[in-house]
């Protein structure tokens, strides 16, 4: 099995990152399992960039105009990586986008400007704050 390349976007405004709410897929067609929050982003499509995928991910699922990135940050995970980028979106206000109804994938079902949590000692915490931080 390939490695499976993401992107990921920390958008933040003033004390606060920008964060997709999803739920997961339960089986093909029912989107009925728990939710979670994770930074807009997504898979990357073969030949494309990781800074051009998280322009793409960014205007599908938000709906705000990359004018400025960053990467800060490679994530390793199970099946693959997720290059994180701190990004900087012309004015406006975020809406949620329209998933692709065939994706086999989490659905989008809010948004909002979640509270950046404080750093954490050495020993734990978030690793948005530490990315949101290094810009």
């Amino acid at each position: 099995m390939s490695e499976r390349m993401r992107v990921a976007a920390v958008i933040q405004r003033g004390d606060r990152v920008l964060m997709v709410r999803e739920r997961v897929q339960t089986e093909p067609g029912r989107h009925d399992g728990p939710e979670y929050w994770t930074l807009p982003g997504g898979g990357i499509e073969p030949g494309e960039e990781p800074a051009l995928a998280m322009r793409r991910e960014v205007l599908e699922e938000v709906g705000l105009e990359v004018v400025g990135a960053r990467e800060v940050a490679r994530v390793p995970y199970p099946s693959g990586v997720t290059t994180v980028f701190r990004v900087e979106v012309a004015d406006g206000e975020p809406r949620l986008g329209v998933d692709d109804l065939d994706c086999d994938c989490p659905r989008m079902v809010g948004l909002d400007w979640v509270e950046t949590p404080p750093l954490k000692s050495e020993h734990g915490g978030s690793p948005v704050p530490l990315l949101i931080y290094s810009w």
